[in-house]
């Protein structure tokens, strides 16, 4: 099976070649990781849809309604259940099920965008979630109060953990590569642009 590892500062007209060639045997099983408003889930969707596999989204199987938090044991067992199918697109950072997702998976997918610009996504989308009352995770709504006046802040969530998880995957990441499993890096919003428009055309 030819592996495949990119780190996305090469020319943009290089990748096309790179994942047609690796495609057919290492695209059916996809993880994507990155930061918290990183953009995960929306490049996850539409990854799915390009591809025509199926979406999983780990906030989705993890929150339950009023925003608590599912039972470790109970999350864990619908993870291990949804990651059994042979094809997907998985989306999340939840390492209590890392043991579970990561094996399965043939393709690492990085959102590994600045620190500047996973800052500005988190403020302006609690914004506008706060202002939409758009409902989440099993019905679940980010309220102004959570946002900026609460722990519970995905803003301060943000500030928290990104340095760590940034270098941690930064590690991780180099684990997976060396056990032969694709390893893709986006360093930017147009490198990802350019491989959905580009690299996707002739899936």
């Amino acid at each position: 099976m030819l592996q495949l590892s990119v780190i996305l500062h090469a020319p943009l007209t290089s990748i096309p070649h790179l994942l047609h060639s690796a495609r057919a045997s290492s695209m059916n099983r996809i993880v994507v990781i990155g930061s918290s408003c990183s953009g995960k889930s929306t490049f996850s969707r539409y990854l799915s849809e390009k591809l025509q596999i199926e979406y999983i989204e780990l906030d989705q199987l993890h929150w339950l309604p009023d925003w608590v938090e599912r039972e470790d044991g109970e999350f864990r067992a619908l993870v291990s259940q949804a990651v059994l199918s042979d094809s997907w697109v998985l989306d999340g950072n939840y390492s209590v099920v890392r043991d579970i997702v990561w094996p399965r998976a043939t393709t690492m997918i990085w959102l590994n965008h600045s620190f500047g610009l996973v800052l500005y996504r988190a403020i302006t989308r609690s914004v506008i979630r706060a202002v939409t009352r758009q409902p989440l995770f099993s019905g679940n709504i980010e309220t102004f109060r959570q946002t900026f006046l609460s722990r519970e802040s995905i803003i301060w969530w943000v500030l928290k953990t990104y340095h760590l998880k940034r270098r941690n995957y930064a590690v991780l990441l180099e684990e997976q590569r060396i056990k032969g499993v694709n390893v893709i890096e986006f360093n930017s919003q147009k490198a990802v642009d350019a491989y959905l428009k580009r690299s996707l055309r002739a899936v």
